[in-house]
């Protein structure tokens, strides 16, 4: 079927949605518009579906969420002859209501659905899925995307989302489906009365944060420390948890961002509500110049990861990033669980790929197994996975990629700000009654190690030409692999693609026990390292830049140099 003859059946079948109804009217002249909705259809993948909300099989709505749910309802019932789900949402645009199509579709399909009554966080997603021992689940986000996407993340029956052989068996079955004649439609309200919906009861989610609590340190700390706190959820699911485990561990002096406190999709004022991003913790930060807090915390708006700024040595804030909190949290669990005696025997830290070396030299300081995984939460999961199937799972301590997200315990597989949040202000009391910032506590870290200045530049390739842009330029770099970046030679090369790592030196290749992914990590002289992904949910290429100097400025002049020559082996100007 050619795009015009798509667009003409779309226009004749997706009548229920008036706003899909008014966009395929207004592009009814514009070729351009149509190709870019119907030049390919949303992949579902390990990230399950992303993209911008519209008319069209390139676009989120109702049809392309009961298409895939339509697949992942033959999945269980292929695999399992029956089984259950659990579907939450967060507060993105339509959210509730491709939760609301999906579910109709599962009841259809004679599986008992689990459905929130009002939007949740996706580690709450990840806890349901095991509470209800369903067979699968469904969260309805795009995490930190602007505010035209949607998404939809899949999970499997341990409580990760779903790995590379279940998403594509998953895919597959989308693929022989019909969006408009292959889907089966229940209708909600009778699907309720008869028992295949049931809403999740209020007392589930004090289970959960019973589990949260339980990976608390040092349990009063809090209680104890003067904790001044400003919070912002950033229009997102994480107002009403992380406010309650504060308020639990004696964290009361917490002030909200008011004009982020409520659930809204359009972000009106943070348009890319990510706390990585400077811009999107604005409000917040001005909020501390008032009100002069100890930390600022700011969870996305699924509340799976959190961001911190805190009080430096000036009065100013400064921003930790995604690294430098890992790094500190681990340290913080390490060195209290050894000092108190509760570290396991063999205990267990993972991380990404893409995360910070400065972790390998702190897990070496304590003894600790550090292991390494790919970009993506349930890579982590994973890991907790095997191990209890080992009964080992008590040496799992912590987890984190530098993205934001942390987990600790191993209540849920996927990150989690709920307990990421409560941890971080644990910490700072902890030091707070020692007389250290946390301002401190990374600098002390960096003195002991080096400094390790981590970096993520991210480059933007939009539209079908992007996509083919994208895999060109992966392309090239394998095909012309350097041998020095600015000074600092390649010392080896691992390309994650084809599960090689090569020393340059020796010309000696090892294996690497990873799945496939299309990530080529340049490992260079004097402990740097330049790693290139593309994206899996969004048209960009990340590039990840290890900078290790004497000091922050040595870091950063180390840093500028090695992304200018990385710009140059990616062709970007």
């Amino acid at each position: 079927m050619d795009i015009m003859q798509s667009y003409d059946r779309w226009m004749e079948n997706a009548v229920e949605d008036k706003d899909l109804v008014s966009e395929l009217n207004s592009i009814k002249d514009n070729q351009d518009e149509i190709y870019e909705r119907f030049y390919t259809s949303l992949q579902f993948g390990t990230a399950g579906l992303r993209g911008i909300i519209g008319a069209g099989t390139n676009r989120m709505n109702i049809y392309v969420v009961r298409q895939a749910t339509q697949g992942l309802a033959n999945y269980v019932i292929n695999k399992y002859g029956s089984g259950a789900v659990a579907i939450s949402h967060d507060s993105r645009i339509k959210a509730d209501l491709f939760m609301i199509e999906a579910a109709r579709v599962l009841a259809a399909n004679g599986i008992k659905v689990y459905i929130t009554r009002e939007l949740q966080p996706t580690p709450v997603l990840s806890y349901l899925v095991r509470y209800f021992n369903c067979q699968a689940g469904i969260m309805i986000t795009a995490s930190h995307n602007p505010a035209a996407y949607n998404g939809y993340k899949a999970y499997g029956e341990d409580g990760c989302q779903m790995t590379d052989d279940a998403a594509n068996t998953v895919y597959n079955e989308i693929c022989k489906l019909d969006m408009f004649s292959d889907v089966k439609i229940a209708d909600f309200d009778a699907s309720v009365k008869n028992g295949l919906i049931e809403y999740v009861d209020e007392s589930v989610y004090d289970k959960y944060l019973e589990k949260v609590m339980e990976q608390q340190v040092n349990p009063d700390i809090c209680k104890d420390t003067e904790l001044k706190v400003v919070y912002t959820p950033l229009n997102g699911t994480g107002n009403k948890l992380v406010r309650k485990v504060l308020n639990k561990i004696g964290v009361n002096d917490v002030i909200i961002v008011p004009e982020q406190e409520m659930p809204d999709g359009n972000f009106t004022t943070c348009p890319y509500p990510n706390p990585e991003i400077e811009e999107a913790l604005g409000k917040g930060l001005e909020l501390c110049e008032k009100e002069q807090p100890d930390l600022l915390l700011a969870t996305d708006p699924d509340a799976d990861r959190v961001g911190i700024a805190v009080k430096d040595y000036d009065g100013s804030y400064r921003l930790i990033s995604g690294n430098e909190n890992g790094v500190m949290l681990t340290d913080y669990i390490l060195s209290c669980k050894k000092s108190d005696g509760t570290l396991p025997e063999k205990p267990v830290v993972v991380k990404t790929i893409v995360t910070t070396k400065l972790i390998n030299k702190l897990c070496k300081k304590y003894g600790c197994e550090l292991k390494n995984v790919l970009t993506g939460f349930k890579y982590i999961g994973e890991i907790i996975l095997n191990l209890e199937k080992n009964n080992e799972e008590n040496r799992y301590l912590f987890g984190f990629e530098e993205s934001y997200g942390y987990l600790s315990g191993t209540y849920v597989r996927d990150k989690d700000a709920v307990v990421a949040s409560m941890l971080v202000c644990e910490m700072a009391a902890y030091y707070k009654k020692q007389g250290k910032s946390l301002a401190e506590v990374i600098d002390g870290l960096y003195e002991e190690f080096g400094y390790y200045l981590n970096k993520t530049y991210s480059f933007e390739f939009s539209g079908a030409a992007g996509m083919q842009k994208m895999a060109d330029i992966m392309s090239n770099i394998r095909a012309n692999m350097p041998k020095q970046i600015d000074k600092y030679d390649v010392t080896t090369v691992c390309d994650y693609l084809l599960k090689l790592e090569k020393n340059t030196a020796t010309g000696e290749e090892t294996p690497i026990d990873l799945p496939k992914s299309n990530v080529i990590s340049l490992n260079l002289s004097e402990d740097n390292a330049v790693i290139i992904r593309p994206s899996g949910t969004e048209p960009k290429i990340k590039l990840y830049i290890t900078a290790v100097g004497k000091d922050k400025n040595d870091a950063e002049i180390i840093c500028n140099n090695l992304v200018n020559a990385s710009k140059q082996l990616l062709g970007i100007e």
